[in-house]
This record gives structure tokens, sequence and C-alpha cells, in this order.
């Protein structure tokens, strides 16, 4: 009989290791969308359908201004071709006020009359869109971070000026605003440093800023995570991530966790291809999968159907692939 019993438990102890271990794989949905392959698009999940807005091809060309929407990831359909807003590589998008928000953005990349934008916009069905404001309170900016946080929209950093500018073009200012036209500033000096590139957050009554820097013309990359209840008062979480400092990265939260998919860094230039959670913003742990996406950056991540979701990103070369991933909810065990 004790021989019989230690059986058991060994045998119980290994069915829990084998579970705790089962790996999970991404699955490709598509390996070509109907949308041109690009990176640095706007993206949300609204009306239960999966949206891309604009983005870039090239740096020597005006940034598309279409419009595509997917109820499966697989289907995808044109809304528009020719939405009214023209900064769109690199804005910043999000859901608020059951509306489609499209703020800021870059124009032209590298061309004679490039510029970035504080204009704001917001439409129900991807074709109409109104402008809220013209000129926001915060300055003309792309790559910034943008949440839904205690009922209103927030700002958090970002760059005025892409291939052009320099360590003040960087910002560490945040700004909310209930209506997309008014807008307060809540600091103009986060505890963060400036930077760009970046994500945000919104988990367990806060909010999260990390990663993110400047990419050009002096490269720099962090990996260290804020948080605040107020917007006005940050308390830095880590200094370094269990995640490499990298740039143009994409995240959500699913599962009760704080996921960073993807991204780029410089010393030596390589994209990423790692998917790492977090409970506190902390405490990091990866998710390795024997099927995954090929190493990109400027993807768009998604929670859509319950599942995890990638699309696009500069993968070497663009893509316009989609691959989504089944989370268990009593698959994470910490």
């Amino acid at each position: 009989m004790k021989y019989l019993l230690c059986w058991i438990v060994v045998l119980g102890s290994s069915l829990v290791a084998s579970a705790q271990e089962t790996v999970l794989n991404w699955v490709k949905v598509t390996d070509a969308a109907g949308w041109r392959p690009r990176d640095s698009q706007g993206e949300l999940v609204y009306k239960d359908q999966l949206w891309i807005f604009g983005g870039w091809f090239d740096s020597f060309q005006a940034p598309p201004r279409d419009v595509w929407n997917s109820a499966d990831g697989k289907t995808w359909k044109l809304v528009t071709q020719d939405a009214p807003w023209k900064h769109s590589d690199l804005p910043m998008t999000l859901v608020f006020k059951d509306k489609m928000w499209f703020m800021g953005g870059w124009y032209n990349g590298r061309l004679p009359g490039h510029s970035a934008s504080n204009e704001v916009w917001s439409s129900t069905d991807g074709t109409k869109w109104d402008q809220a404001t013209a000129a926001a309170g915060w300055t003309p900016r792309i790559a910034a971070a943008v949440v839904e946080f205690k009922g209103r929209m927030w700002m958090l950093g970002g760059i005025e000026n892409y291939y052009f500018g320099d360590d003040k073009s960087l910002k560490n200012d945040v700004w909310s605003s209930d209506n997309g036209k008014d807008w307060r500033q809540h600091t103009a000096n986060a505890g963060w440093s400036p930077r760009a590139y970046h994500q945000a957050a919104v988990w367990n009554g806060k909010m999260y800023v990390f990663g993110g820097g400047n990419y050009t013309p002096k490269y720099h990359a962090v990996n260290d995570v804020w948080s605040s209840e107020d917007g006005e008062h940050w308390t830095q979480v880590t200094e370094h991530a269990g995640w490499s400092p990298r740039l143009w990265f994409s995240s959500v939260v699913h599962r009760d966790r704080i996921w960073v998919l993807g991204g780029w860094s410089n010393n030596p230039a390589r994209n990423w291809g790692d998917v790492w959670y977090s409970k506190d913003g902390k405490d990091w742990k990866q998710l390795k999968s024997d099927v995954s996406w090929k190493e990109r950056h400027e993807l768009s991540a998604y929670v859509f159907q319950d599942k995890l979701w990638i699309a696009g990103g500069h993968a070497q070369p663009l893509s316009s692939e989609v691959w989504s991933l089944d989370v268990p909810r009593d698959w994470i065990k910490d």
C-alpha cells in the first residue's frame, strides 16, 4: 500500500507538471490579409471587428489612408480608401465612449512637407470621420501611448519630429480628455524619462507606461515600468523588466496580465519575436511557443474573441499576416 500511495503521489505530481508545461502555439489565420503589407498602422477592436488604419509602406510616399475591418481575422473588408486624416504613420488609436478615435501621427516620412499632427478624429463606422479638434492642447506628435482610464482618454509622451527631431522633441507629458476636444495637462514632466515608441496599459486601477525610447538621430531604448493612479504622480515599478529594452513593440491586457509582443532594438539592429506577460509590471515571464510568428516590429496586437491576435508589422519584409493564440483561462498558474 505504501508503494501504491507513493506511485499515486508521483503520478499526480507528474500530471500537474505536465499541465503547467503545456506549450501554447500560435495559429496562422492568414498569411496574406486583404490589405497591403505594412507596419505602423493604427488598430483597435470595435463592434466585434478587428480594425486597422493607415500605416507605413516606405518613407518616400505619403502614408496610406485606408480603413479595413474583419470579423474573423482572415477575410478583410475595405471600409474606405481615403479617410480624411492624412497623418497615418504611427498614429494613436483607441475605443472610447463607443467611438473609434484616431489622433496625431506622421505624414510623408523623409520627403519635404513632412509633419506631425495634433488633430483628433472619431468615427462609428470607419467611413465618416468627425474632427473633434484640429489642434489639441498637446503638441503635434507621433508614437505616443494612449489608454482609457477613469472615464477619460489619456495621452502619454511621444515625439514631435520623427527623423528630424532631437532630445527636445521627446515628451514625457501627460494629458487627458473626456471628449477629444478639450484636453487637460496633468504634468509636463512625468517621473519616467521622455520617450516615444513605448506602450501603456491599464490594469488593477492603475496606468502603466513601459519601454520605448528614441530611434534617431540618437538611438536609445529602455525596459523600465512605471505606474500611476492619477496621471500626475508616477512610481517606478522596475528599472529593468525581464524583456530586453526595445522600441516599436505592442502590448495588450489579457487574462489579467499585461503582455509585451515583438519590437525592435539596435546595437546590433534586430527584430524581436518574443512574448512576455506580467501580473504586476515587475515580474515578467516569457511565453515560449513551438509555432509562432516571425520576429517583427510595429505589429498590431489585439484581444479579440477571447484570444490574443497580431497582424502585420515589419518582419523583413513588411507583412500582412494575421496570427491568433488561445490562452486557456487556467493556463497561467502564477
